[in-house]
């Protein structure tokens, strides 16, 4: 990990210091996506099955996941991990459910009500990775907001390994969570297929999950077509930042280090402190525990676009933070809580040395499909509000237009909308006979 010293470097070396490994929409890709949409547009699930095979490497008859598969996976795996699925998306629901919003009716003016009702997106897409890992636990994240919003039809997928099957663990999630149908499809052919419909895949209003380039690049094509589908947000590598001080267990910060930087090649894990004794200790201490990391390949090349900052401050750190924008931010010090308010953009925060990253992943409650690549600063983690539409509803009464019509009329007037105004002003001159 490169080390710097943040009070040291000029205002272009700061920016440096905090730039994401560049996230290629090369011609080359995006041409792909293209060539890939459109091929599953025009050939539907024949186009799916061929494209199954060429890119996944495996052959697919019934491109649904029926009943003898779920059952079988539910076979297969062991008891222990079973429950803990059950129980994380239990916590998930608990969070979730007391999280979500609620309807709301006020009384704006005398006779003048104004309401917000909320209706589910009727029918969503999930998509969950299991390229060099599946991901049980994004059907879980995905899976129980859309169930407590009320989604009627709710439709996961996922790719299938080479003998046609999908992970066991990926199916018994979506089984937990009350998904309706799950198919054997991967990469920007499952978005594709979800944004467009096919004869197997229902058509989605809106698509969530994460991917890999191709993945991320066929949700941004659907989402600017209007015939495609919208999107839960724009996505990136996974990534964290730990601001630590000099009391925090090295050991502990390079866990939280590595566990992100062992998500890809292209995640980025930045430390802040300002201990320089400690930024030694952590840069010893990655060394060691990556070498003993099964994917410590994939961490290697994340660590070497990653950062150990010294810092003048605690305060400082929160303020690289903030212009940095994590997706995940660690506050490994001695009164988390004192640094909250702070705190401006991230997507979830961890406090304390007993909350590390990877709770906020499987089992704590909350969400971890969240905003990467800065995209903190303007979005916000999924939640039961992405999978809802917030609609508001007004009743007037005829008192109730004598109170507000005059002000309506007279903003109407200042835009020039003459038949706004008249709206309003006929109607009050009605009243007016009436009365």
């Amino acid at each position: 990990m490169k080390r710097l010293d943040w009070n040291r470097l000029d205002a272009a070396a700061q920016r440096d210091a905090l730039a994401r490994p560049a996230q290629s929409r090369a011609d080359e890709l995006r041409r792909g996506v293209e060539q890939i949409i459109a091929q599953v547009r025009a050939g539907g699930d024949a186009a799916l099955r061929e494209l199954s095979a060429k890119y996944d490497r495996c052959a697919i008859e019934a491109i649904e996941v029926g009943e003898a598969e779920f059952a079988a996976a539910e076979a297969a795996l062991a008891p222990a991990l079973k429950a803990a699925i059950e129980e994380a998306a239990s916590r998930i629901d608990a969070f979730h459910r007391a999280a979500a919003p609620l309807p709301v009716a006020v009384d704006t003016a005398k006779g003048v009500r104004v309401e917000r009702m909320l209706r589910p997106v009727s029918k969503v897409g999930l998509y969950v990775p299991a390229g060099s890992a599946p991901l049980p636990s994004t059907a879980l994240m995905l899976g129980v907001p859309a169930r407590i919003a009320g989604c009627r039809e709710v439709v996961l997928c996922s790719p299938a390994r080479a003998d046609g099957r999908c992970d066991e663990a990926v199916l018994y999630a979506a089984r937990v969570t009350g998904v309706h149908k799950v198919f054997k499809l991967g990469g920007a052919q499952a978005i594709a297929a979800m944004a467009y419909g096919t004869a197997s895949v229902p058509r989605c209003d809106k698509l969530f999950g994460p991917g890999n380039a191709w993945v991320t690049e066929a949700k941004l094509q659907v989402s600017g077509d209007p015939e495609g589908a919208a999107i839960d947000m724009p996505a990136g590598p996974s990534e964290v930042l730990v601001i630590a001080d000099a009391a925090a267990d090295p050991v502990f910060v390079a866990a939280d280090l590595l566990s992100q930087a062992e998500h890809g090649p292209d995640s980025q894990v930045i430390l802040l402190s300002p201990s320089a004794e400690l930024l030694d200790k952590v840069a010893v201490e990655v060394d060691r525990q990556c070498a003993e990391l099964p994917r410590a390949s994939i961490a290697v090349q994340a660590l070497a676009q990653s950062r150990l900052i010294l810092v003048e401050s605690l305060e400082q750190a929160v303020a690289v933070s903030n212009r940095y924008a994590p997706e995940h931010l660690i506050l490994q010090v001695a009164e988390p809580r004192a640094l909250l308010d702070g705190i401006d953009s991230a997507g979830s925060i961890f406090l304390g040395a007993w909350t590390p990253e990877s709770v906020g992943d499987y089992c704590s409650g909350s969400n971890h499909v969240l905003p990467t690549y800065g995209y903190a600063r303007s979005y916000s983690g999924v939640s039961v509000a992405s999978f809802q539409k917030q609609i508001t509803v007004q009743e007037v009464s005829a008192e109730g237009l004598r109170e507000i019509g005059p002000c309506t009329a007279t903003l109407a007037a200042a835009e020039q909308l003459e038949a706004h105004r008249r709206a309003v002003t006929l109607r009050l001159a009605a009243l007016e006979v009436r009365a």
